[in-house]
């Protein structure tokens, strides 16, 4: 027993990270891999039996995961994102949402024969949406501002209100639907909105207490917030049954808004914290599924997950949108994005012990009908997603673009270069005269520090997915690639080797505190600096057979430096010191180089 336990839990964790990583890897909705996981660790092979692993810890542990996924899912809620869209997310969380149950309630009702009161608890169920099937589909897809914000907002606090609407019926439900049920389900909802409000509210003020008055050390600034998160959602609960959610989303959208304190230490840890647990939870939960739920699957049941896709997600979009200023494409890929999550499997797994012990055993229908939902808008969002934000027009490919930190002649001639392949970029400087300077030339320019929120709210709709951090100052560029990787991967920040570095010395910063080395180990600010004071250029140059990387380097002498790359694909990479990039036939390079009648050995790296 000790052994099963120990493979089955260790099979969990290995299971939801793998399908993490092939995900990435093969660019899929990790959603997807891990409700096929799941399955094949449950219901098909019988390797991981959750029911006998955790019993009755189960749903209490899938609870508290959600509260913590909803707390990070608040953390991102920016009210800056929202500017002139906010009504359309409050249409889509309240009109929307009440389209939605009506049309899912009807559906239940109608096609899949179940009992009134048992449709209705079941449209209410299939309301939410969730940033644990949200955030990585955005992340996958891509789509453009303000799409991705607006679909975000709502998923996240979609959340809490589909778990109040559930326990609202719930009420009526076991009241037997009379009208004292409906004065307690009212009397409820005043209830949980008061009780999360309050305590979600009385958490963040604590918190923001603690971190401005350095209350908390570091080493347990993390587990401390994590402390918070757990005893709100159960102070929540305890007061209003089902307001924990509501509390945590509360406090996290709270803590994201305040501009006195820094929470990026909090937010990446709840993000690496999230991915776990989503990871953990669709496994656990899909090896729930029973076999013969799979296999009587029926015409019914297909007809209520068409009906949820084709018919109740459009008719509620485009009602909840009908005055907003978004396009018909973005109203129909906003429409094309409602996968259901967590959040409805542990509310329907929850309600369904509750009825069945109730004596309705009907009600033991309605978890399986859940997760066919899940996995169904699940497969078909993930799968279709992409190439409707494509076929719309309104997804973007993997941010390219490039923000470089310093607005210098020479640095304004390879953003120029850059520019023209067709390759987003900007630049940032605090002087005014060179910020100037690159807006006379045309380009996208920041004038500002870099550490500005300005900077870093405009990222995505510029299109920038690099750090090029070339200012004169080293601790700047440092602190800058610092700075940055609360935005863009680790591999994507870059800035100039420091004076003096040479490659026998070894780093001279630990690469956790600096970007990668730009272009070379010997190319530092004074080294271009001086190429382009003696006449260096930026040459953009189509490789052929017959004019190959090294042609290009005979034409141009030894001193040429490659700097980008643009294969056929219009794909781009960065030359870098811990890189060997092989240029072949049909590749654009962009590289520095002297005239050929000027390239001698006296411009040679030093």
């Amino acid at each position: 027993m000790h052994q099963y336990v120990l493979i089955s839990l260790a099979g969990i964790v290995i299971l939801g990270i793998l399908a993490q990583y092939l995900a990435w890897r093969f660019r899929l909705p990790a959603i997807l891999l891990l409700l096929v996981f799941g399955i094949l660790a449950g219901p098909v092979t019988g390797l991981i039996d959750s029911d006998a692993l955790f019993g009755e810890l189960l749903f209490p542990f899938v609870s508290l995961s959600v509260a913590v996924i909803l707390f990070e899912g608040g953390l991102s809620l920016k009210i800056f994102e929202l500017r002139g869209m906010a009504g359309v997310v409050w249409a889509l969380v309240s009109v929307g949402a009440l389209i939605s149950w009506l049309i899912a309630s009807a559906a239940a009702y109608w096609l899949l024969e179940l009992e009134l009161g048992l449709a209705v608890l079941l449209g209410a169920i299939l309301v939410v949406t969730g940033p644990t099937v949200i955030i990585p589909l955005l992340r996958h897809v891509r789509p453009g501002s303000p799409i991705g914000s607006i679909v975000r907002w709502e998923g996240i606090i979609i959340d809490p209100v589909g778990a109040m609407l559930a326990v609202l019926v719930y009420e009526v439900i076991s009241a037997g639907g009379h009208q004292p049920g409906f004065s307690i389900a009212l009397l409820s909802l005043l209830k949980t909105i008061a009780a999360g409000g309050l305590i979600g509210a009385s958490g963040a003020a604590l918190l923001y207490l603690g971190l401005k008055k350095y209350w908390m050390p570091d080493l347990l600034q993390n587990v401390i917030v994590l402390m918070m998160v757990l005893g709100v959602y159960v102070a929540a609960n305890l007061l209003q049954d089902e307001s924990g959610l509501f509390a945590v989303t509360i406090m996290g959208a709270i803590l994201a808004n305040q501009k006195k304190v820094s929470i990026e230490r909090i937010v990446h840890f709840k993000e690496d914290l999230r991915v776990l647990l989503i990871s953990i939870l669709f496994i656990v939960l899909s090896a729930r599924l029973q076999r013969e739920y799979l296999v009587h699957i029926g015409l019914p049941s297909v007809l209520f997950l068409a009906t949820l896709i084709f018919i109740a997600r459009p008719v509620s979009v485009a009602l909840s949108t009908v005055r907003s200023k978004l396009t018909w494409r973005q109203r129909l890929f906003i429409a094309w994005m409602a996968p259901r999550g967590i959040v409805a499997a542990a509310v329907s797994s929850i309600f369904a012990l509750r009825l069945t012990q109730d004596g309705q055993t009907e009600a033991a229908r309605l978890m399986p009908l859940t997760f066919l939902v899940i996995i169904g808008t699940v497969g078909f969002y993930g799968l279709t997603a992409s190439w409707a934000g494509r076929w719309l027009g309104v997804s973007q490919p993997h941010p390219q673009g490039v923000l470089i930190l310093g607005a210098q002649s020479w640095a304004r001639k390879i953003a120029q270069a850059l520019k023209k392949e067709n390759m987003a970029v900007a630049l940032v400087d605090t002087n005014w005269d060179k910020a100037n300077a690159a807006r006379m030339e045309g380009l996208p320019v920041f004038y500002g520090s870099v550490f500005s929120e300005k900077v870093i709210e405009q990222i995505e709709a510029f299109g920038l997915g690099r750090l090029l951090a070339m200012t004169y100052n080293e601790d700047v560029n440092t602190l800058a690639a610092v700075h940055f990787r609360r935005v863009f991967e680790t591999k994507d920040i870059y800035q100039l080797a420091a004076e003096g570095r040479s490659a026998a010395a070894g780093p001279q910063t630990d690469p956790e505190l600096r970007g990668r080395i730009l272009f070379g180990e010997k190319i530092t600010f004074e080294y271009l600096a001086r190429r382009f004071r003696q006449g260096a250029i930026v040459k953009v140059n189509k490789l052929t057979e017959e004019f190959d990387y090294e042609a290009l380097k005979k034409h141009y002498g030894e001193t040429v430096v490659p700097m980008f790359l643009i294969d056929l694909e219009r794909q781009s990479e960065v030359f870098t010191a811990d890189t060997a990039i092989a240029p072949g036939p049909g590749d654009t390079l962009i590289s520095l180089v002297d005239p050929p009648s000027n390239s001698q050995s006296r411009y040679a790296p030093k």
